[in-house]
């Protein structure tokens, strides 16, 4: 009845509508010549009728289907029958949901209906394969379609990027016929128990009382409890408890918060350097993590594992931070509650060392808070809605994340194992130095900060501009949020494997291609040392608590910080004591992070393992049953909910300018700063109105590059393209060593291009050049953020450099920049004139410093200049240019002489809005 479904419907569509069916909103036939399943099923009359029809005749054997595949696979004391069978229903359910509400009738509800099914399919698949009965040819066959199901994925997604982004002709029909596979390849997947069926009978009696239950046991029982000793199938055997799961939801949420207030305190202490302009002195409060050396106090140290729940409490002060209004206050607020939580974490683990089973829990809630925390970013566009820098205006979530937290520590920190004592950890009295756990515990730390605290960090790695080439922030930050779980499950399954040197080496390798290359190998690369980051981290701490938590965490802590340091002294070198001796050594800091856990790897390999040592494996495997399985849980729906929000946030790209009625083109340039205002409040939200009620279609961002730990590894570009519709091309990324530079256009960026300038002495100065395709001509547009003042041989040979570029392209052209210069003096020249072929939008204004706008090729129709209120310390510039058209004089004329659709909106005129006003010449200036 489904393929009748299915088949039935294409037959019709294809005799009844076929050119109307296989046509998209980019091409038809001939370039499209085969249509996809929505346009088929969904779009016409009969067509969508025949599938609802033969549709509704499967849900009533579709739910037989999943009640009795529970009664095939139940066992007495296991949940994961029951879970499998909930999912069964749930995609039974939103099935009908997406068959009988259409993309025309509502296209959000069939989206979502079509997401949850697409996502429930993972663990029906996967739940059914570890259910299947002892059935080889019904287990072949399983597996042979569901490995054919989720490899089709990953065509079908090239192709569906290809026809939606690229716009390439025919990708569409490549991707509707692996489209049409998954339908296939679903519904034979589920065809396969008519062989497991075969031997199950259905009796109907009348008789009360009596019932087929457990009196006798099928085939796949009797293997499954053959099997049962086995880690992996106890983990998900044993009862379900609805308060162990709560139990190990608070668990997760505490080492969400955790990962919260680490993050943020990076972004909250750069404020400070960044408006000083130099050391401001509160850097020192990066060191507030190192509070784990006071547990080398012995009454201190039974103090806070004997109330630990205090110490958790007292560590939300870092949440309660976002009530203060002026930065110093809430960066000591933070300071003080990061400081109470590193405290109450070593704490937590050293406590935990006596029971293995509970301290892995502990492990594995702040390991996978760690991922909460990269999904909650993947949802918020790379911030995390509870940081101190947002609040209710700018998205923020603070006070329910704090709400939540405190419930979580009363639920999850409310005793531990020792209660105050030093109990030791079973097995073997660990000898050897605690310098080298430490330096481990160092080295995971920074790795889980610097490269997996947000899922695009690794992505801005390797993107080298268009044409894509690798991977987008999305929808592959699900990709890495899914190698990070994996990683997790590989450090909790296989503990030996993760502290091997085999695997270190493979960790290594996966580091150096991540340093060394771009595109899709360097992300490769990325995805190995996110699954040996994740994967190492359970076997480095469980070794560490061995030792004096003093020693481990406490040194742990400070060697972090200064690999943070480092980490940022290799971009921030010409404000930094020594900083030239590092300059641009990102491979030093990777070098350092792998040998930091290398040692720790050295000390855990040598000594014994615990799985060989504890007595009483029977226990540990039923508490591994009652235990690890919640957090799997937990594990499982945070990668789904990343699935699901990268296809919610996958781009539309149907972006049309404002304007295209006068084909005109206005652009600005803007310092950002960070993307933190004046007052230390994260800005997307502001900077997006003023863009959008500027109505412009190209602009240059400087001063964009977030992706590290001190700026909260963040892309504002991310919320700006999508909340604005608009292509993006984040420029060099952080390893290129520059504070960064973007562009976004409402036209398609066709090439692009990222450029170091020299810079033999300075920072250094970042560009992209890039050509978008706009009215049917293609315009070059260069995004550029030259050196600084003090060094002014560096800023003259930039703009040899860039001169040269511009010379050399024979397109319309626009330069977005910051030049640091006075007009028509020095090296302004090279920019303006022959040397370079471009003009300035307006020779006439003086009052510049930093911010040019220059031209060559186009027809430039206006020229403004907007005050920034406090987003930033640098106005927005805009001008307005026609393409088509011979460029024009510098004579000017009145507004009302010119077009409405290229006049600058009035909104800003006078005393302007929201502190946002036409300044310097009190109005827009336009060109005859």
């Amino acid at each position: 009845m489904a393929y009748s479904a299915f088949i039935g419907a294409l037959v019709v569509g294809l005799s009844l509508h076929y050119h109307k069916i296989v046509e998209n909103e980019h091409w038809g036939y001939p370039e499209e010549w085969f249509p996809s399943v929505s346009a088929t099923i969904g779009d016409r009359y009969p067509e969508r009728s025949v599938f609802m029809l033969f549709i509704a005749l499967t849900s009533g054997p579709r739910f037989a289907l999943c009640g009795l595949w529970y009664i095939l696979t139940r066992r007495p004391n296991a949940s994961l029958p029951k879970f499998v069978a909930g999912i069964g229903i749930f995609r039974t359910l939103t099935c009908g949901g997406w068959t009988y509400v259409t993309s025309t009738d509502a296209h959000d509800w069939h989206d979502i209906f079509m997401i949850s099914y697409l996502v429930a399919t993972l663990p029906w698949t996967l739940g059914c394969l570890a259910l299947s009965p002892n059935h080889p040819t019904a287990l072949k066959y399983r597996k042979l379609f569901a490995g054919s199901f989720f490899a089709t994925l990953i065509p079908l997604i090239y192709f569906f990027i290809q026809h939606k982004v690229h716009k390439v002709a025919g990708a569409y029909t490549i991707y509707a016929f692996f489209e049409w596979a998954l339908v296939l390849l679903d519904v034979a997947f589920d065809a396969v128990t008519i062989s497991e069926f075969k031997d199950l009978e259905i009796v109907v009696k009348d008789n009360r009382g009596i019932s087929r239950g457990a009196g006798n046991k099928a085939v796949s029982d009797a293997i499954l409890e053959k099997e049962k000793a086995k880690e992996i199938a106890a983990t998900f055997s044993g009862a379900f408890s609805v308060f162990g799961l709560l139990d190990a939801v608070a668990d997760v949420y505490n080492g969400f918060v955790f990962w919260s207030m680490l993050t943020s305190l990076g972004v909250c202490v750069w404020y400070f350097p960044l408006w000083h302009m130099g050391i401001s002195g509160y850097e020192a409060l990066v060191m507030c993590t190192i509070s784990p050396f006071l547990l080398g106090i012995k009454s201190f140290r039974y103090l806070v594992t004997r109330h630990v729940v205090v110490f958790h409490l007292l560590s939300l002060s870092g949440l309660l931070a976002f009530r203060a209004e002026r930065p110093v206050p809430r960066l000591f607020a933070v300071g003080f509650g990061l400081s109470m939580s590193c405290l109450a974490w070593a704490a937590t683990f050293f406590a935990e060392r006596s029971q293995p089973r509970r301290l892995e829990s502990r492990i594995s809630a702040f390991s996978i808070g760690l991922v909460a925390s990269s999904v909650a970013k993947f949802a918020f566009w790379t911030n995390n809605p509870i940081w101190p820098i947002m609040h209710e205006t700018t998205g923020g979530w603070n006070k329910t994340g704090l709400g939540l937290a405190v419930v979580a520590i009363l639920i999850s920190a409310r005793s531990t194992a020792s209660k105050g004592a030093d109990l030791t950890a079973p097995g073997p009295v660990t000898k050897g130095v605690s310098i080298f756990p430490a330096f481990g515990v160092a080295g995971i730390l920074f790795s889980m900060h610097s490269l997996l605290s947000d899922s695009s960090t690794m992505i801005s790695w390797v993107w080298e501009g268009f044409p894509v080439r690798g991977p987008l922030a999305v929808p592959h930050g699900a990709v890495t949020l899914l190698a990070m779980g994996l990683g997790l499950s590989i450090g909790l399954f296989a503990p030996n494997l993760s502290r091997s040197w085999a695997f270190y080496g493979v960790g290594s390798i996966g580091a150096a291609i991540l340093t060394t290359t771009s595109h899709w190998t360097g992300y490769l690369g990325g995805l190995v040392l996110a699954i040996y980051t994740m994967a190492a981290a359970p076997a480095l701490i469980t070794h560490a608590v061995r030792h004096s938590p003093a020693k481990t965490f406490g040194l742990g802590f400070l060697v972090y910080n200064f690999m943070v340091l480092f980490h940022v002294w290799v971009v921030a070198y010409a404000f930094v004591p020594g900083g030239p001796l590092v300059r641009e050594r990102t491979d030093w800091v990777m070098t350092a992070m792998m040998l930091l856990i290398g040692s720790g790897v050295f000390s855990a390999s040598t000594a014994p393992s615990n799985s060989k040592n504890y007595k009483g494996k029977a226990t540990s495997t039923a508490a591994a049953s009652r235990q690890r399985s919640y957090y799997l849980y937990i594990l499982g729906a945070l990668e789904l909910l990343a699935i699901a929000t990268a296809y919610l946030r996958f781009p539309t790209y149907n972006y049309t300018p404002y304007h295209p009625e006068t084909k005109s083109i206005t652009a600005g340039i803007w310092t950002i700063h960070f993307s933190l205002d004046n007052d230390m409040w994260t800005s997307e939200y502001r900077m997006r109105d003023l863009i959008r009620e500027l109505e412009v279609d190209v602009i240059g961002l400087l001063e964009s590059d977030l992706q590290r730990i001190i700026m909260g590894n963040r892309d504002t570009t991310q919320f700006l393209a999508e909340d604005l519709g608009m292509y993006v091309d984040y420029g060099p990324g952080p390893n290129k060593h520059t504070w960064g530079s973007a562009l976004l256009s409402k036209f398609p960026i066709v090439n692009s291009t990222h450029h170091l300038l020299p810079s033999p002495v300075g920072e250094l100065a970042p560009a992209i050049e890039a050509t978008i395709l706009a009215y049917g001509e293609y315009i070059d547009i260069f995004v550029f953020h030259s050196g600084q003042e003090e060094d002014p041989e560096d800023r003259r040979l930039q703009s040899e450099y860039l001169a040269e570029r511009m010379k050399a392209t024979s397109r319309p052209a626009i330069l977005l920049s910051y030049l640091v210069l006075k007009p028509g003096e020095g090296n302004y020249n090279t920019y303006v004139g022959e040397k370079s072929g471009m003009k300035d939008v307006d020779p006439s204004d003086w009052d510049r410093w930093c911010e040019y706008i220059l031209f060559k090729g186009l027809r430039r129709s206006g020229y403004a200049r907007v005050s920034r209120d406090t987003i930033t310390d640098t106005e927005l510039q805009v001008a307005k240019f026609v393409v088509g058209q011979p460029e024009n004089g510098n004579d000017l004329v009145p507004v009302e002489n010119v077009p409405p659709g290229l006049r600058f909106p009035p909104l800003f005129n006078g005393q302007g809005i929201r502190g946002h006003r036409y300044h310097v010449f009190d109005e827009p200036r336009y060109y005859a």
